[in-house]
Formats: C-alpha cells, sequence, structure tokens
C-alpha cells in the first residue's frame, strides 16, 4: 500500500515512493526530477557525497514543488552500506531504480578488496535488490528497474574483478551492463509471485563523468537520457512486464537473458560474495 495522501480535490490518493541511486549525476537527477513532477510522489535520492545530494534535493524541489524529496547516504559499492541503508528505512518502497555507475580509468577496489567497476555496477544493484526485498514485497505491486546499456558483453564469469585480464574501464563497463541484464532476468523470474517486475533498460547517451571516462560524449539531453527508466517506473508496462530489456520504449532481444546456465551461474556468484 502507499501513503494516503489528501488531494487538493478532497480525494484520497495513494503516494507512489521512488528510491534512485546515483541522482546526482546527470540521468539519474533528471530521473529523479521528472518522479518528482509526479503528482503524489516521494522521490528518495541515494547519494555518496552529502554535499551534492543537498543541492541536488534544493534543485529538484525548487523545480517542481515537490516537498517529498529527500536523501540517503551510501557508497553502493560496500555492502554494509547499503544493508545500513535498507534498515533505517521506514515506510514502502514501491519503484527501486538502479542507476548508479562508476568507469574508473585506472583499476581501483573497495575497502574490502573487490574492483570497484563491479562492487559498484554489480553488487551494487545484486545488493541493494536483495537487502530492499521484503520492503518491496510487503509494498507490492513494486518494481525494480535496472539501468543497464546496449554496450554490453564480454562477461568473463572466471574474470570478474579484472585479476587476471589487464583491466580496461571500457571492458569492465561493458561486463557490468551484461551483468545487470542478466541479473535482472534471474531477480524476474525469483520476484514475480510477488507482485515485483525487474526490467532492464538502456538509458539515452548522455554526455557525462562516466561516459567521459570511457572515451565518449553524448547526443542527448538528460531528459532524454531518462525517459525509458522514468517509462518503466511510471507506465503500466514496466508492472506488466517483468524480465525484458527496453531501449527507446520498446523492448529488445536480450540474448545475454537467455543464457540460462550463465544468469544463474552469475546470480550465484554474486549471492556468495564476501561480504
Amino acid at each position: 500500500m502507499g501513503i494516503s495522501a489528501q488531494s487538493s480535490n478532497g480525494k484520497i490518493t495513494q503516494t507512489q515512493v521512488f528510491l534512485i541511486t546515483g541522482a546526482t549525476g546527470a540521468i539519474g537527477k533528471a530521473i529523479a526530477r521528472q518522479l518528482a513532477n509526479l503528482q503524489d510522489s516521494k522521490v528518495v535520492l541515494v547519494c555518496r557525497d552529502q554535499q551534492k545530494a543537498v543541492l541536488a534535493v534544493n534543485e529538484i524541489k525548487s523545480l517542481t514543488g515537490n516537498a517529498q524529496v529527500s536523501y540517503e547516504l551510501a557508497d553502493l559499492s560496500r555492502y554494509e552500506q547499503i544493508h545500513h541503508l535498507a534498515k533505517r528505512w521506514q515506510g514502502p518502497l514501491h519503484v527501486l531504480i538502479n542507476n548508479a555507475a562508476c568507469t574508473p580509468r585506472s583499476r581501483q577496489e573497495t575497502p574490502e578488496g573487490i574492483e570497484m567497476q563491479f562492487a559498484t555496477n554489480v553488487l551494487g544493484y545484486y545488493w541493494l535488490i536483495d537487502e530492499f526485498m521484503a520492503i518491496l514485497k510487503a509494498s507490492a505491486p513494486a518494481r525494480v528497474v535496472n539501468v543497464a546499456s546496449y554496450w554490453s558483453g564480454g562477461l568473463d564469469l572466471n574474470d570478474l574483478e579484472f585479476t587476471r585480464r589487464s583491466y580496461d574501464n571500457d571492458q569492465a563497463y561493458r561486463q557490468s551492463k551484461q551483468a545487470n541484464r542478466m541479473l535482472s532476468s534471474a531477480f524476474a523470474e525469483k520476484l514475480k509471485p510477488f507482485q515485483i517486475a525487474v526490467n532492464a533498460c538502456h538509458p539515452g547517451d548522455v554526455n557525462s563523468v562516466l561516459s567521459n571516462n570511457l572515451g565518449f560524449g553524448g547526443h542527448e539531453t538528460p531528459d532524454q537520457g531518462a525517459e525509458t527508466p522514468v517509462w518503466l517506473a511510471t507506465h503500466p508496462a514496466g508492472q506488466a512486464y517483468t524480465g525484458r530489456y527496453f531501449e527507446h520504449l520498446r523492448e529488445t532481444n536480450c540474448p545475454f537473458a537467455r543464457n540460462k546456465q550463465m544468469v544463474n551461474a552469475l546470480f550465484e556468484r554474486c549471492a556468495n560474495y564476501a561480504k
């Protein structure tokens, strides 16, 4: 159930609660602003940097007039911070949007010794869904939107952290986005009985710190980049379908999701990862 709210015409409405990660980046902030612009929405931004978080929340409140915009601090490359984020969460959560990603140009590790892109872009998605699972079930019908990419492939289950291969941030990013699409398929199957839809999508091609680190620019605005994630988070299709992959508001064939053996192997690896 959503939070009951009194609308201007006196009718009781249901507030939809959205949680967006990577919400101070170009696409993430556009997603958060578009959702905050909806009637009866509560939007929570997950950020690493408090100063950026405050600026983003104030900007979105000012532009939308929505007072129900707030932030939570968490480094999504670290399990303990995700665990505590879920523990302190109060009330329902109807839509979790996994958007946070990083593309460091040199190989970096978390304090726990996990390669940074894999920790943030893959395990961060897995841990967030897993830790918020009970909350999503209690809030159902609910949704998970995993921001992936068409720029994906090359996943090596025997070298997820680039300890054998020479680290290349583009190759690591493509591997992580393939993993996002595969994990979406795995979680969709497990959560479908609980009325939780899990879908993945490619956002628009936006000029951002992430794209610049990969050597790209971007020809679309942040609002264009946010269009498909927001559509999956709000349109009836985003609840009706699960385990699908979308580009530009349309379902697109995903060969990675069809490889069930590899999907299950990746899911198991993530589930058993040292936390």
